[in-house]
């Protein structure tokens, strides 16, 4: 039942991402880069740790890379857009789709997205997250040559539609879809952690034209990897940095399982049910 919704959302996208990529020029604002930004909130996260990822998206946002990679791109603007997500059914947009080309307009943004402590909730759907994200780009009012969700998360998806198969159906419809695996070992153990979540995201969640994602395992890299992530996405170049913030580019391992987060969580709930 749920794999089928997931079925026809999909092709319901794929008809609106089409109709989108048809509209006359004049109907639609060009822009360099249409970015969503979907971050992480599921319980597994302390407020501490939620406070220093949306700090982080703030700072990186009107830093002088940043910036200047706007800048030069053929427009100098880009269309961006903050969720916050968890479950499934759990997608908030913090602040809507906005355009900056200017350091204005960047605080301007942060200001909006700094104006609200972030929420919490339960579960973790990366899938839900990136039917989300297609939503909001058959939404878009702007055109581009590329579409970027850019994920952070620190679990595996546990809730919803297969996030491979999800992923999948982007990239057929020509989006980019980038990760932030958080690896830290600060915030709230829980069951489902996984040790190998850059392998994860490489192999599940990541993938279309030139798909990467950059792995955190200490909260004090994170502003720094944002900023790196937001240059490469926005510029096409990897800016030079520290080793230990490697970006890793799409894996292919046949033998990978894809499922882990779910029977995880079917064989936690097994065990409770049966005690």
């Amino acid at each position: 039942m749920v794999f089928s919704a997931f079925l026809r959302r999909g092709l319901i996208f794929a008809g609106m991402f089409g109709l989108a990529a048809c509209l006359p020029a004049s109907a639609a604002e060009p822009v360099d880069v249409e970015l969503i930004i979907a971050v992480d909130v599921s319980l597994s996260m302390s407020p501490t740790e939620l406070e220093i990822q949306r700090r982080g998206y703030a700072a990186a946002l009107t830093h002088e890379h940043v910036i200047q990679a706007i800048r030069d791109g053929v427009y100098g603007k880009i269309a961006v857009t903050y969720v916050e997500w968890a479950g499934q059914n759990t997608q908030h947009v913090v602040v809507p789709w906005t355009t900056i080309s200017t350091r204005e307009e960047a605080e301007a943004f942060v200001a909006k997205l700094t104006a609200n402590p972030p929420n919490s909730a339960r579960r973790t759907s990366i899938s839900g997250a990136l039917l989300f994200a297609g939503d909001l780009f058959a939404e878009s009012a702007y055109r581009s040559t590329k579409r970027v969700v850019d994920v952070s998360g620190d679990g595996a998806n546990n809730q919803g539609p297969p996030v491979d198969l999800v992923r999948d159906n982007m990239i057929a419809q020509g989006v980019t879809i980038n990760g932030l695996p958080l690896m830290t070992k600060g915030g709230m153990p829980s069951v489902f952690d996984i040790n190998d979540l850059d392998v994860y995201y490489t192999n599940c969640v990541i993938g279309g034209p030139s798909a990467f994602m950059i792995p955190v395992n200490d909260w004090s890299q994170f502003p720094e990897a944002i900023r790196r992530k937001l240059v490469l996405e926005l510029a096409g170049k990897t800016p030079e940095e520290p080793a230990d913030l490697p970006v890793v580019r799409v894996a292919a391992d046949a033998g990978y399982d894809c499922q882990v987060g779910e029977k995880m969580w079917r064989d936690r709930n097994w065990i409770w049910d049966n005690r």
